[in-house]
């Protein structure tokens, strides 16, 4: 995804239908009440450039959120930011946007906004899910809903991580070889991790040596999949998604891949 360029070049233009959309507030030198932020019950106005970030930040408390980047887009850095997104882009608190996603800044700027630019660690691992939804919460001012959360994704993983690792063939913890986005998985399961690739395709030298530790499954990035990668080695291939759907439910997310993960071992 990070390798993939992002065309700006109609950003500048965007920003003038920006302009035309929102309003401006020069002639007497003084805001009008339209330029300030909207809050929907006192809570913050919050854009994210995916559903990803859009999950962290619902689970985190947030109620008003605008996603950017349609679900459509199978590369979020693919997008080229419409009108639309700069206009939802000056209304908002916050914009919530990812280290690989190099436009949200550039939306920012071209819209003028005075929106906080939040960069969001998008990582599925648990501490990591934690972390982030514990420091947005605070961010946001929504500390109390983010616990909240917390506390039933606690109780919602544990019992995945058991249901998975109770279908671990023979009872033994099975050897996976993943994605680098997608070793929370690996963790979700209790596999025992031998290797890991990406975000680049396989290389020859790469094929050998993962392929040389026999893992039992391949964990792979459904959103940077280039087909099987370890073919021959006798691995099953599981499809692990990162990505929340439209519903901003981060727990789906879970679910979905414990499902994979067990079926993949021999469970039902």
């Amino acid at each position: 995804m990070a390798r993939t360029r992002v065309r700006f070049a109609s950003l500048l233009a965007l920003s003038a239908a920006l302009a035309l959309v929102t309003g401006c507030a020069e002639g007497d030198g003084t805001a009008s009440k339209d330029d300030a932020p909207a809050h929907e019950g006192g809570k913050p106005v919050v854009v994210v450039t995916t559903t990803w970030e859009g999950a962290f930040a619902k689970a985190a408390g947030a109620r008003d959120v605008k996603v950017i980047v349609p679900q459509s887009v199978h590369h979020a850095p693919d997008y080229d930011p419409k009108p639309s997104d700069l206009a939802a882009v000056g209304k908002a608190d916050f914009v919530l946007y990812a280290p690989f996603e190099p436009y949200a800044a550039k939306i920012k700027e071209a819209a003028g906004s005075k929106a906080k630019l939040v960069e969001v660690n998008l990582d599925n691992d648990s501490d990591k899910v934690r972390a982030e939804v514990a420091r947005l919460g605070q961010l946001f001012g929504t500390g109390a809903a983010a616990a909240q959360w917390t506390t039933s994704f606690d109780a919602e993983y544990a019992k995945l991580s058991k249901d998975v690792q109770g279908a671990w063939p023979g009872g033994q913890s099975p050897a996976v070889v993943s994605q680098v986005f997608t070793t929370w998985s690996a963790k979700l399961a209790g596999a025992t991790p031998v290797g890991t690739y990406g975000p680049e395709a396989v290389t020859p030298a790469q094929l050998a040596e993962l392929s040389g530790k026999k893992p039992a499954l391949v964990l792979d990035n459904a959103h940077m999949s280039t087909g099987t990668v370890l073919p021959d080695s006798g691995a099953k291939q599981v499809e692990i998604v990162n990505y929340p759907g439209e519903d901003l439910d981060l727990l789906p997310v879970f679910r979905n891949a414990a499902a994979g993960l067990k079926k993949a071992m021999g469970g039902s």
